[in-house]
């Protein structure tokens, strides 16, 4: 009989009944046991893809399973987003998405998720700075000196942004809220071909993610007016916060975080959340989110939840104000 109860043990251990038992509470049973399937919403070759499979390459190595991408592009990201909040909260699916994630709920009439029911937060992996940008042609050294300008031209200028419903377009357009500007926007597929309409003089200003508009900053074929996060950015230390510049509450990034269904016990979210920020102090990693233009964050769960909680009510007020709508 003893004999016979352990093969019966043994037996228990080996079928997939005994991976699904992870998902009670606190119970994280060596996890992972089995590969780990990671959803990015947009096709291969976009920032966050690529970030992606630099996390899934060093989780990887360091929790001895292969944690593999799945690209789910569609619907500016929703379709992917959705697919990962229907998953089982087991921790067998992890979602790395962009500023879209915050962004869609606001900006689309029907949506399939609920960004802060359907979701636990992992990290904030990185942000990137968005850079407010203009031609020379301009006379404005300042944001000030733009604004006033802006002032006594209603409606002649215009400013190019990386496309609807992206955090350069809200932040565009969270300027032009504030100060009261009547300024025309002019979407582009990307902030590399808006940074390219200011550096040709077509949509004179922009504002766009940093990295595409540093080489001519720094050429001074375009001026930088401002960045848009709390603190300088390393890329162009001599550029101003908006804050500097005299404009508070205008804080705005485009990010790259991490996600698991809602239900994921804690002890796995603390799990992922551990090796990913040792993947992220790693020196290559660190190295090639410089070059997507990153910098790296990866705050606790719980820092990730709150500041969750104040960016997707932030920017819905903006949508809504600015008017702003995908179907």
């Amino acid at each position: 009989m003893r004999i016979a109860h352990l093969v019966t043990v043994a037996v228990l251990f080996a079928t997939p009944n005994w991976a699904s038992a992870q998902s009670k509470p606190g119970d994280a049973s060596g996890y992972p046991v089995r590969p780990v399937r990671i959803i990015v919403p947009i096709a291969p070759g976009g920032p966050a893809d690529v970030a992606a499979r630099l996390v899934a390459k060093k989780l990887s190595q360091s929790l001895g399973q292969n944690f593999y991408i799945e690209n789910e592009a569609g619907g500016s990201g929703n379709i992917g987003i959705g697919n990962a909040a229907r998953a089982a909260a087991d921790g067998y699916t992890m979602l790395f998405v962009g500023s879209n994630f915050i962004v869609n709920p606001s900006l689309f009439s029907k949506i399939s998720f609920d960004p802060l029911k359907d979701f636990a937060p992992v990290t904030l992996v990185a942000l990137s700075p968005n850079i407010l940008v203009v031609n020379p042609s301009i006379p404005a050294r300042d944001v000030k000196e733009l604004i006033g300008l802006i002032k006594a031209n209603p409606g002649k200028y215009n400013y190019a942004s990386s496309g609807i419903g992206t955090t350069p377009h809200l932040s565009g357009e969270m300027f032009k809220l504030s100060q009261g500007l009547d300024l025309v926007h002019v979407p582009f597929k990307g902030s590399s071909p808006a940074v390219q309409s200011a550096l040709a003089g077509h949509t004179p200003i922009a504002f766009a993610a940093l990295t595409p508009a540093v080489p001519f900053v720094k050429d001074g074929t375009l001026r930088a007016l401002a960045v848009t996060t709390p603190q300088r950015s390393p890329a162009l230390p001599d550029v101003p916060t908006l804050a500097e510049a005299g404009l508070t509450g205008q804080e705005a990034d485009t990010t790259l975080s991490t996600l698991v269904p809602a239900g994921t016990p804690r002890v796995i979210i603390d799990i992922l959340y551990r090796e990913i920020k040792k993947a992220v102090a790693q020196p290559d990693v660190t190295a090639n989110l410089a070059a997507l233009g990153f910098d790296p964050v990866v705050n606790t769960p719980d820092e990730f939840a709150a500041r969750l909680r104040i960016d997707i009510p932030k920017w819905a007020k903006v949508i809504h104000d600015a008017h702003i709508a995908v179907e």
